[in-house]
């Protein structure tokens, strides 16, 4: 069946301290748990101004003790190449050993040229350091001694101290945007973190490319991780309109922020249409049909739904994760995953 996950979000820093940023986390993955989301995520920045991320690796680890033992954790997605890969593969490693196992390590490059220059990090480096810190990072935790003498980084005859729990290492999921990332999850990932704005023609011909590149190195194909921005109301109309309330700030300033995507024009002069053909926004009835699409037509497993967004308050958050775990939830999990891009489930 599919599993299907809950996608954190961040916060306004003017409006919501950090403390009570953390209360309204707690409250709203103890109502998920027991609404049945199975895995919760959070992404990540640094320095991102007038919004606020709690960053994922502490935070996972104080979740892991507020979830059920079937619940995963997904960090979706760490800016991997901001880290040196000793520090991110131990951080990592010890994650996965608080969490007992539970950990899905998600990684994606970074589009945020001014996090890399506050960090002292050659932002056109980062496809090569990425790259070079997925290899390591493997090593690091499967192996009794590495030497590495790489792009970026050398290591001679290190002997690690640390390995996750789950062997030979958490999933790796790798989100991109663009097709050299797909690849990269081809060559070093266990799955695509599929990002929300792709189209349903994208998904399909990005999980071939995940295929195919697994095939060369001998793996298994399995259902992707597939994210969707969903908004529920009592009429098609009415879910746009939220959604252009909660969600239309955040797409402007990912814009700004640099996340090229979709254009700010476009976003402000005709927001529905602009994001026509990847939010799922509807009627209760509407919403599961066009899920549920996703989850016949693609091997889709988990499914991650983003239902909040800065605007929200925790009490708005709360209503729209049950009226969705109400009505649309039992249907998703009642579904069994399609194992195969080509073939019927």
């Amino acid at each position: 069946m599919v599993s299907v996950g809950l996608l954190l979000s961040d916060v306004p820093v003017a409006s919501v301290s950090a403390a009570e940023q953390f209360a309204d986390v707690l409250a709203i993955v103890e109502a998920g748990q027991e609404l049945g989301f199975d895995h919760f995520t959070i992404g990540q920045h640094f320095l991102y101004g007038e919004q606020r991320w709690l960053q994922p690796v502490p935070l996972m680890a104080r979740l892991a003790a507020e979830v059920d033992p079937h619940v995963r954790l997904v960090t979706n997605i760490i800016v991997a190449p901001l880290y040196h890969p000793v520090l991110l593969a131990e951080e990592i490693a010890t994650l996965d050993v608080v969490t007992e196992g539970r950990l899905v390590f998600g990684a994606g490059l970074g589009y945020r040229a001014e996090e890399f220059d506050h960090l002292d990090v050659p932002f056109r480096q980062r496809a090569s350091r990425f790259d070079e810190s997925l290899e390591l990072m493997r090593r690091l935790w499967t192996e009794d001694e590495v030497t590495h003498h790489g792009r970026h980084w050398r290591l001679d005859g290190v002997r690690p101290h640390l390995r996750p729990v789950q062997d030979p290492h958490p999933p790796i999921w790798i989100g991109a945007q663009a097709l050299p990332g797909v690849r990269r999850c081809g060559r070093f990932g266990d799955g695509y973190a599929t990002p929300p704005e792709a189209t349903r023609a994208d998904i399909a011909e990005r999980f071939a490319v995940v295929r195919d590149g697994f095939a060369e190195r001998g793996k298994a194909f399995r259902p992707q991780p597939l994210r969707r921005n969903v908004t529920l109301g009592a009429s098609r109309d009415e879910a746009v309109a939220e959604y252009a309330r909660v969600a239309q700030g955040k797409y402007l300033t990912y814009a700004r922020k640099g996340f090229e995507v979709m254009s700010g024009e476009d976003l402000e002069r005709d927001f529905a249409a602009t994001v026509a053909d990847h939010a799922v926004l509807g009627t209760p009835e509407q919403v599961t049909a066009e899920l549920l699409g996703y989850v016949r037509d693609l091997p889709v497993d988990p499914l991650l739904v983003r239902l909040g967004w800065p605007p929200m308050s925790r009490r708005e958050n709360l209503d729209a994760m049950r009226l969705f775990g109400r009505e649309v939830l039992p249907a998703l999990r009642a579904q069994p995953a399609r194992r195969d891009l080509a073939d019927p489930a």
